[in-house]
């Protein structure tokens, strides 16, 4: 996969393991094997949807993009706003301090993420203060109510603590907080699975028109199939590390090929099959298809050997020996 000016972000062959200490005086050296030579590409002012169950290495995935985790192997390269690409392993301190404005991360709980004891405008300005956008406090105060007010909220609300709100309305504190750096691209962790199916609309119709008013890219990180293929342009299916499958959201909701996919989509619909059974850790690097022990569909050579991509179309692709 070569670098294109259109890219935002390009993963090539990522991959991150840790250790995993079963107490002080181990002797293993057992690792898990959270992400296994991943690649993908996102384009610039698209969501690229990543999707799977917990413990299948979306998050580690996105830590990685945001440099919270380092690679173990595999690079990261990011498209600048000058066309400049740049592989962050190979970033200085100051260069990857410039990339996080760019890239912001959104998490999961906002009642985790935002600090109670600050007021939301302290919590939305507290990186701006010491970043290079930085132009005073009555600058930022301006900032900071023209944000709040587009993501539904109100100029007073910048006086008050988090823990007022409701957790929609933490949500958009936590959004308008990534969105006062005025960044490329936002990552948005599980942003909508705490929240109940009514306002989870509400903050998803919000991330859409955010994005054509300010030009956004997004990576959208959930384990709902059918939400994605609501939100995202373009979709990759992980289990347990291993990217299974990869489409345009309307290709994937028509026809997903990956049994792990299928699984998925019947899981949105509250149908239970025999494959429904718990994710095991991955702590040897996989040489199988990893779904095999899962999959209803599974012979000896799912067991024995990881298939390659085959592509179904010019923007569809599967890991599947089935398909």
């Amino acid at each position: 996969m070569e670098n294109n000016v259109k890219n935002i972000i390009e993963v090539k062959n990522l991959s991150k393991q840790f250790n995993l200490e079963a107490g002080f005086f181990a002797k293993n050296k057992n690792k898990v094997y959270a992400v296994n030579n991943l690649s993908f590409a996102i384009a610039k002012g698209t969501t690229y949807g990543i999707v799977g169950e917990s413990g299948c290495g979306k998050t580690t995935t996105a830590r990685m993009i945001i440099q919270m985790y380092k690679q173990t192997e595999g690079s990261i390269i990011y498209t600048d706003q000058n066309g400049q690409a740049h592989k962050l392993e190979e970033m200085n301190k100051k260069e990857l301090r410039d990339y996080r404005e760019k890239v912001k991360y959104i998490f999961q709980d906002p009642a985790r993420s935002l600090n109670p004891r600050m007021t939301v405008f302290d919590v939305m300005t507290a990186g701006l203060r010491y970043s290079s956008l930085w132009q005073g406090k009555e600058k930022a105060r301006q900032l900071a109510e023209k944000i709040i007010v587009e993501v539904g909220l109100a100029p007073e609300d910048l006086n008050r603590r988090p823990a007022g709100f409701s957790g929609g309305q933490r949500q958009r504190i936590s959004i308008a907080r990534g969105l006062i750096m005025n960044p490329q691209l936002l990552i948005c962790d599980e942003v909508v699975s705490a929240l109940d199916v009514s306002i989870q609309g509400q903050i998803i119709n919000l991330l859409q028109e955010l994005k054509e008013k300010h030009n956004l890219s997004y990576i959208f990180i959930t384990h709902d199939l059918k939400v994605a293929c609501y939100f995202c342009d373009k979709i990759g299916v992980m289990y347990r590390g291993v990217l299974v499958e990869e489409a345009d959201a309307e290709s994937l909701y028509k026809e997903a090929k990956h049994p792990y996919s299928q699984l998925l989509f019947e899981g949105a619909k509250g149908q239970l099959t025999n494959s429904n059974t718990e994710v095991k850790t991955t702590l040897q690097a996989e040489h199988s298809c990893p779904f095999a022990y899962r999959c209803p569909k599974a012979s000896e050579e799912c067991h024995n050997s990881l298939p390659e991509f085959k592509n179904l179309s010019e923007n569809h692709r599967v890991r599947c020996w089935k398909v």
